[in-house]
């Protein structure tokens, strides 16, 4: 401001070297260095990550840094199935479990790919709900697959204000909490089932009381709970080598599968690398590697979603994709709060960043971690 002051009481001859003096200001300010990175940055990427060192330390570290986008807890990248960079924020570690929020969705749904593999659900006949099987019902037409891309035209509002009003916080804290399928599967039609794209983490607690349905005819929670567990360890769990997972029910035995789903940071690299890999795990293929591509072509009613999976093309609401920059390709796992497992199958690269970023810096999260695949060309 002062310059700018002195500048205006100048005589026209010393115009020259005012100016001058400016570019050399402007040049001193280009060829100023980068601040020193903090050892921890650093220390936090492979010696040989396969891009450079430095940029990608630099890259994380936007994501740690005072003036971060919220909080992050954990970032892990995986290159070609190799951790090439691992960082914690303070008080979490490779052993702390961390909820999964909307990232749940996606376990869901393999798990029902799993069961359409078996032959004990369908993907394109109505989906067996006994309180949408009355005569003249319309919801009766529902099918498993517009469930699973998020068109049943069932009502909800998903994420209102104010946020008690909220369905998926009714459902999960309030008048729904101890039946939360039969909360949501009371739920009137707001459009006709397939013409219209609506959010819900009502509609995955559907799918999951549909799950433990497929596997047993009892109405008792503890059977219910067990069942579902167990197909999910021996099925999905163990064969990916996810230890840590900790699942949460409602009170009548039906699996949280919309949100509640805890695990380590490396036990959701894991998962990631099973969705880039197709659904196999060291050459088993675990879920039908079709089932995987269906979870990843783009709905009817929203080209930047799939099948309870995010996809990065333009979304129905924003018109933006979530990851500008990235390839279009990328999938992704998205919970509340800024959850993510985003995999771009075509630079054979995982993200892991799980933590704690409110709406409001949403977008410029998603910014940041688009810049950690803007480091690495497709292979």
């Amino acid at each position: 401001m002062m310059l700018r002051r002195a500048f205006h009481t100048l005589p026209l001859r010393a115009l020259p070297v005012v100016t001058a003096l400016l570019v050399l200001s402007a040049c001193s300010q280009a060829d100023t260095p980068p601040a020193p990175l903090a050892p921890a940055a650093l220390a936090s990427v492979d010696p040989r990550p396969g891009v450079p060192r430095e940029k990608l330390a630099r890259a994380i570290d936007a994501l740690f840094a005072e003036g971060a986008p919220g909080e992050t807890r954990a970032l892990l990248v995986l290159s070609g199935g190799r951790i090439i960079a691992e960082r914690y924020g303070y008080g979490y570690n490779k052993q702390t479990p961390l909820v999964s929020w909307s990232m749940a969705k996606t376990i869901t749904a393999v798990m029902i790919g799993q069961l359409v593999s078996d032959g004990r659900l369908r993907l394109d006949e109505t989906a067996p709900v006994p309180a949408w099987q009355r005569p003249g019902d319309p919801r009766g037409e529902i099918t498993l697959r517009q469930l699973l891309q998020m068109r049943s035209g069932l009502r909800h509002s998903e994420a209102s204000d104010p946020v008690y009003e909220s369905d998926e916080v009714r459902m999960l804290f309030l008048d729904g909490r101890d039946d939360m399928a039969a909360w949501a599967e009371a739920q009137p039609l707001e459009a006709e089932p397939g013409r219209k794209f609506e959010y819900s983490s009502a509609t995955t607690v559907i799918l999951a009381d549909l799950a433990a349905r497929s596997l047993t005819e009892s109405r008792d929670p503890a059977i219910r709970r067990r069942v579902v567990t167990e197909y999910l360890r021996t099925r999905l769990l163990e064969p990916l080598g996810m230890r840590s997972v900790k699942l949460e029910f409602d009170a009548a035995g039906t699996l949280i599968g919309s949100s509640l789903i805890h695990a380590t940071a490396r036990d959701w690299a894991k998962f990631g690398e099973f969705l880039r890999n197709g659904g196999s795990v060291r050459g088993a293929q675990v879920v039908p590697r079709g089932w995987i591509e269906f979870m990843a072509r783009p709905s009817p009613r929203n080209p930047g979603y799939g099948a309870q999976l995010w996809i990065n093309r333009p979304q129905v609401d924003s018109g933006t994709a979530l990851f500008p920059g990235a390839p279009a390709s990328v999938i992704s796992c998205v919970g509340h709060l800024g959850q993510y497992v985003a995999v771009s199958p075509s630079q054979k690269l995982t993200v892991v960043r799980l933590g704690k970023t409110d709406g409001a810096d949403r977008n410029a999260l998603e910014a940041r971690i688009a810049d950690i695949f803007a480091l690495f060309a497709a292979k």
